[in-house]
C-alpha cells in the first residue's frame, strides 16, 4: 500500500526562484531513498485571463512511498536534515491525509520531537519503530 506526503517549503519574502531551487535540491535529495517518485505538486489551474501560467504550485513536491515507519521516517529525516542544512531555515509544511505538520522557527528538540509524532500518527499498528 503506498501514501502519498506532500511538502509545502515557504519562505517570507523569498522569490518563487529562490523556492523553486530550493524544492528542487530537497527533491533531489528524497530521490536517493527508497521511495516511488517526488513530483512537483500540479496547481488548481491557471487563473481567467492568465497566459503562460507555471501549472506547478512553487516550493511544493508530492512524494509517494510505501506505507511503512521506515520509509515515512526516512523522508521525514532527510527532510529535517536538508532544513538543518539550509542557510535560511524555510518553513515546511508536512501532510498526509488531512494531518499537517509545520515547522517553522523552533528549537532543534522541539523540531525533532515534532517530526517524530508525525512519523508515529502515520505509521501503520505494529510497524512503529
Amino acid at each position: 500500500m503506498e501514501t502519498s506526503l506532500q511538502i509545502l517549503l515557504t519562505e517570507d519574502e523569498a522569490p518563487a526562484e529562490q523556492l523553486e531551487e530550493l524544492a528542487g535540491q530537497l527533491r533531489r535529495e528524497l530521490l536517493q531513498l527508497d521511495v516511488d517518485d517526488v513530483t512537483p505538486v500540479r496547481s488548481a489551474g491557471a487563473p481567467p485571463g492568465a497566459r503562460g501560467w507555471d501549472m506547478t504550485q512553487v516550493g511544493a513536491l508530492l512524494v509517494i512511498m510505501n506505507q511503512s515507519a521506515t520509509a515515512l521516517g526516512a523522508v521525514v529525516g532527510a527532510v529535517r536534515r536538508w532544513r538543518d542544512r539550509c542557510r535560511e531555515r524555510p518553513t515546511i509544511r508536512l501532510e498526509i491525509d488531512g494531518d499537517v505538520l509545520e515547522i517553522a522557527e523552533t528549537s532543534p528538540e522541539l523540531t525533532a520531537r515534532a517530526f517524530e509524532l508525525f512519523v508515529d500518527r502515520h505509521s501503520p499498528a505494529g510497524d512503529r519503530s
